[in-house]
């Protein structure tokens, strides 16, 4: 078992109590009034964080410490509602230091592995010939809704991005619409 399947397993728990716990079930109709998956902001940062070190693993790079970048940003309802509920979204990015040469191993692990968690590949490329960007897998999970990818950006990077759906911070009243 991959060390970036052991990780992932281990926050299977709290991620179903995070995200999945407040999703609705599959009788609803995706309404705008929905709940929302709760979670606190730092909550998130750290679990996308995860993220993005397992998938560095799995690629065998290495993460640059510096490069770590979380963007929180506001949730717009799903008829375009500004809500003032304190919901938000995180996108997490960074970047690892990969050899050239191990771009399409390291991106095609970290393929299988999100396909092994249940991930859908929304996208993927593998052009040995591209200058840059040639390497990219783009994934959503289908059930927790948070989105991953993971691509070249350089002869000695790939970048990791981690989005996570509109979240609410725990003890926070959902407006509604």
């Amino acid at each position: 078992m991959s060390a970036f399947r052991r990780a992932s397993l281990a926050l299977v728990p709290m991620l179903v109590l995070a995200l999945g716990g407040c999703v609705s079930d599959d009788t609803t109709k995706n309404g705008k009034n929905d709940p929302l998956p709760r979670m606190s902001q730092e909550k998130a940062e750290a679990w996308a964080k995860h993220w993005t070190e397992s998938m560095a693993r799995t690629a065998k790079a290495e993460i640059v410490p510096s490069t770590q970048q979380a963007s929180f940003g506001n949730c717009l309802g799903k008829g375009g509602e500004s809500p003032d509920d304190g919901r938000f979204t995180l996108a997490y990015n960074a970047k690892a230091k990969l050899p050239k040469a191990e771009h399409a191993k390291g991106i095609q692990a970290i393929t299988a592995e999100l396909k092994a968690q249940g991930f859908r590949i929304v996208g993927s490329r593998s052009d040995t010939s591209a200058e840059r960007g040639g390497h990219l897998v783009q994934a959503e999970h289908p059930k927790d809704r948070h989105y991953v990818s993971a691509g070249d950006v350089s002869d000695e990077l790939i970048t990791l991005i981690v989005r996570t759906p509109c979240l609410l911070p725990p003890g926070a009243e959902q407006q509604e619409f």
